[in-house]
């Protein structure tokens, strides 16, 4: 890639838009799910399944993809491939098969609770789509959207104290990336039907990026990011550029972060 693209100390965004541009129209295209965890919820078609397969497998996303693929497969078949069905009518005798269910540091304690919680919230809600917005009438702030989650999530007198850290929240100054990947797959829509487009009160252009290790490589050299830490103050650093360059759809561009990161060494004219 050029030197004259990696620009430190001042954002030139006339230059880096094409660039992105380009490489999220190639990156952002159905294909790109055959190798992504976000095939898992493309296989449902009922709102709450897609909402409960997306659900799990942005909680389960980190470390290599084809893992987070096969671990989030593995915990829909407990739910007989039906989890919106599962989520509402199991027994309790149904939660045994849960027992050995483990992906990284996420385990059986920690399922047992995301049921529990999507079985309280599914008996009062259609979609947990509310869970995010519950006003739709208000301003939507992500930042606050993903604390109201984290708290909702969390309001119960037997939460296993292990389970709390696998939901996030930016009142901790999280990056929360696992939930604003998750954001991204259910409000996110275009003709290209990569991301759902099914959550309809939370405007795309109030979404945050979903912070990884690739993402905020590829932004500090773009001169993109500057702080330091990889936090949510990192998060809406990156998230204010990236509205600069495309302000009704600003995370459209972790297409073109994801590309970057998977095609670098290769033939590409824009490296």
């Amino acid at each position: 890639m050029s030197d004259k693209l990696f620009i430190a100390d001042k954002v030139d965004l006339l230059k880096i838009k094409p660039i992105f541009d380009e490489i999220a129209g190639k990156v952002n295209n159905i294909s790109f799910i055959d190798d992504d965890p976000l095939q898992v919820p493309h296989s449902f078609s009922k709102l709450q399944d897609v909402e409960i397969a997306a659900f799990f497998s942005a909680t389960f996303a980190w470390g290599q993809r084809v893992t987070i693929i096969n671990k989030t497969k593995e915990l829909l078949r407990l739910m007989d491939n039906q989890p919106y069905d599962f989520i509402k009518n199991h027994r309790a005798t149904d939660l045994k098969s849960f027992e050995n269910f483990k992906h990284r540091t996420f385990q059986s304690t920690d399922v047992l609770y995301f049921i529990d919680f999507l079985h309280r919230f599914y008996n009062m809600n259609d979609s947990l789509e509310l869970a995010f917005n519950p006003n739709p009438d208000q301003h939507y702030n992500q930042k606050q959207a993903l604390t109201y989650f984290h708290n909702l999530f969390f309001d119960n007198s037997i939460v296993p104290e292990r389970t709390r850290k696998h939901i996030s929240t930016p009142a901790k100054n999280s990056a929360c990336k696992r939930l604003n990947l998750l954001l991204r797959w259910m409000v996110r829509s275009d003709e290209r039907k990569v991301d759902f487009g099914l959550w309809k009160t939370i405007p795309a252009s109030e979404l945050m990026i979903p912070l990884d290790v690739h993402v905020e490589k590829y932004t500090r050299q773009f001169g993109l990011l500057t702080r330091k830490q990889r936090d949510w103050h990192a998060v809406e650093e990156i998230t204010s550029a990236l509205r600069i360059m495309n302000p009704e759809d600003p995370v459209i561009y972790d297409y073109a972060l994801f590309g970057l990161s998977t095609f670098v060494g290769k033939d590409n004219h824009w490296l």
